[in-house]
């Protein structure tokens, strides 16, 4: 069974850094599509980062481009969001994902098939 739970939520102030994990349990990371999405009330849950099944390759939305980064450790079998210069429209309810599919690109709620329980970031201005 696949378990993923992110932790490193909060409420900090625009311009402060958080930095999101999400452990992994029942797949290992190194070999696993992931990402991190988020959701704000009201709006669709949107990808953030997501990075690649068997390279780092990685993809970033626009808005968070230069500010946040992902990465995993495979010796901790987790995966992080690096989130630096958070501004108030960075607040969301943030997910992250794994795949267990083989598509060509990772970019869409559908491409996921495991999602953690979220963790909620607060940025206020």
């Amino acid at each position: 069974q696949v378990q993923l739970v992110e932790s490193g939520g909060g409420l900090v102030q625009a311009g402060d850094s958080l930095r999101l994990s999400c452990a992994v349990s029942g797949r290992t990371v190194s070999r696993t599509a992931m990402a991190w999405f988020r959701q704000a009330p009201g709006k669709e849950r949107d990808m953030v980062a997501a990075i690649g099944r068997s390279s780092d390759t990685t993809n970033y939305a626009d808005s968070v481009k230069g500010r946040f980064t992902i990465s995993r450790n495979n010796a901790e079998n987790t995966m992080y969001l690096q989130m630096n210069s958070l501004k108030p429209e960075d607040t969301a309810f943030y997910y992250c994902a794994a795949s267990s599919y083989y598509l060509r690109a990772y970019l869409k709620t559908d491409d996921y098939d495991y999602w953690g329980q979220g963790t909620q970031v607060t940025v206020s201005s």
